[in-house]
């Protein structure tokens, strides 16, 4: 698919999210002059991040992982010898649940068929998961469910799969935002990610 393509493509998708009036969540982001998050970052990456949802500092920007979970996840990414603008990174759900609560099951599956289009846009070799609510997802959707444990017993595992477009990895990985509030486990990111190195 050509550069221009994709671009129309993820243009459409944001189209979509912007105008998703069906959402439990838009009400929520008009009232607070929110942004909806739909994704940012190479639209040829070899790797794309999945997080759960946008939090407050990502829906007033608009942008994924900006606040403190997002620095995180920069210097995760960094430590593999990448940048952001490498890679791509989104959410399942694109817009905020109040309170920064967890993603409802009918919100995620109102938002991830937009999930779903930039994955086949993209078309990444790599997809990795931050957290448990995107781990069940994309686990669930490339077939993996019988592989699926809690992430503390499957962080930092490398699943093969198959899109639409050919194979692909799935990558399981603890939420950035762990690291802010369990710092032992900051170390232990730092090794799963080292498990990209011998995919690049």
């Amino acid at each position: 698919m050509e550069k221009g393509e994709k671009y129309e493509l993820l243009k459409q998708i944001k189209e979509e999210v912007v105008n998703l009036k069906d959402s439990p969540l838009y009400e929520y982001r008009i009232e607070n002059n929110y942004f909806p998050v739909i994704g940012e970052g190479s639209h040829d990456a070899k790797i794309m991040f999945v997080g759960e949802g946008p939090g407050k500092n990502e829906a007033e920007t608009g942008k994924p992982f900006c606040g403190a979970s997002g620095k995180v996840l920069t210097q995760l990414i960094e430590s593999i010898g990448l940048q952001r603008s490498d890679v791509y990174i989104t959410n399942v759900v694109k817009d905020r649940p109040p309170d920064n609560r967890d993603p409802l099951p009918q919100e995620i599956s109102l938002y991830a068929p937009f999930l779903d289009r930039q994955i086949e846009i993209i078309q990444p070799k790599v997809v990795a998961t931050l957290g448990r609510y995107s781990m069940a997802y994309i686990m669930q959707k490339f077939g993996l469910l019988g592989e699926l444990k809690s992430i503390s017993q499957i962080h930092g595992k490398l699943f093969n799969a198959k899109a639409l477009y050919g194979d692909i990895r799935i990558i399981t990985l603890y939420h950035p935002a762990v690291a802010l509030y369990q710092n032992s486990l900051k170390e232990q990111m730092f090794k799963d990610f080292a498990v990209f190195k011998k995919l690049l």
